[in-house]
């Protein structure tokens, strides 16, 4: 169940922004902030990548090939488990099916 939205007060960069949502979801969002903060002050600190809205970017690519990375990670995870079980249900049939 969706509660109101309220607002949540994030930090970035030194900027302030506020963001409304679930109350349930605002301590994920000031992590996903904080994380991203983090990963921008690195880029911004290497003195590589300059422009705030550059640094944006190569974090919002960074984080979304991590993103990527963890959700196919995940999805071979998923399989692996199937064909396990799927093995395991085989064994525990063919036992009972035994009996």
């Amino acid at each position: 169940m969706s509660s109101n939205p309220q607002q949540v007060s994030l930090m970035i960069m030194g900027k302030e922004y506020r963001i409304a949502c679930d109350a349930q979801e605002q301590d994920d969002l000031i992590v996903s902030a904080q994380k991203l903060d983090i990963q921008m002050r690195k880029m911004r600190d290497s003195g590589k990548i300059t422009g705030s809205d550059r640094i944006a970017v190569m974090a919002a690519l960074n984080l979304a090939h991590e993103l990527q990375l963890m959700k196919t990670q995940n999805n071979g995870l998923n399989q692996r488990l199937n064909e396990c079980l799927s093995k395991l249900t085989a064994k525990i049939d063919n036992v009972l099916d035994k009996d």
